[in-house]
């Protein structure tokens, strides 16, 4: 059960992909902080993590994007993001770029199906940390019905590391799949 100042008991406990069973307690409702605390990157290139990584920190880069991965394997087969290579959010990008999105999308999740076992791709943009866009993509294993939706990202937090040579081959696949549609690999999968 879980129980909060207000007794209330959220519906999303009920859910059968809900992966925490026994009493939990929620936290306190903070005051609201204004104004916001500005996320990184917020003035500009060049202060923007995204914006000053070298191509070689990239899994595939092509002159308009650039898909990053994790530092350190995932719980799930991988975690992958798209980013525009210039520096926009998702409500300033130009026209141009805006009809290329939903092509590298479609994309990203062909190639990272080509991983192989794959039931479902996930799409997710938070953005609260960074002003850079940053489309977040885990894939659901085939099978593991327990995952499905919005608690996708909170199961991989809770499932141990996959060995780091299944990770690299697993990029591997996703880096091919991705490169048959153009661009370029410019890690030490080349």
């Amino acid at each position: 059960m879980v129980v909060g100042e207000t007794g209330r008991r959220p519906p999303v406990v009920d859910w059968d992909n809900f992966p925490f069973s026994g009493e939990l307690v929620i936290k306190p409702f903070e005051q609201p902080e204004l104004p916001e605390p500005p996320r990184h990157g917020a003035a500009g290139p060049a202060e923007c993590q995204s914006c000053n990584r070298p191509d070689s920190d990239y899994l595939w880069v092509d002159d308009n994007w650039r898909v990053s991965t994790t530092a350190e394997p995932p719980g799930l087969p991988a975690i992958v993001f798209l980013h525009p290579r210039a520096h926009h959010d998702l409500g300033d990008l130009t026209p141009p770029l805006v009809a290329e999105l939903g092509s590298m999308i479609f994309r990203v999740e062909r190639a990272y199906t080509a991983i192989g076992g794959i039931a479902r791709v996930h799409m997710a943009r938070w953005g609260d940390g960074g002003a850079h866009l940053h489309l977040w993509f885990y894939g659901r294993p085939e099978g593991f019905v327990q995952a499905r939706g919005t608690w996708l990202a909170t199961w991989d937090d809770i499932l141990p590391p996959q060995p780091e040579a299944q990770w690299r081959e697993n990029l591997r696949r996703f880096g091919e799949a991705l490169l048959a549609g153009g661009g370029r690999i410019p890690t030490a999968m080349e």
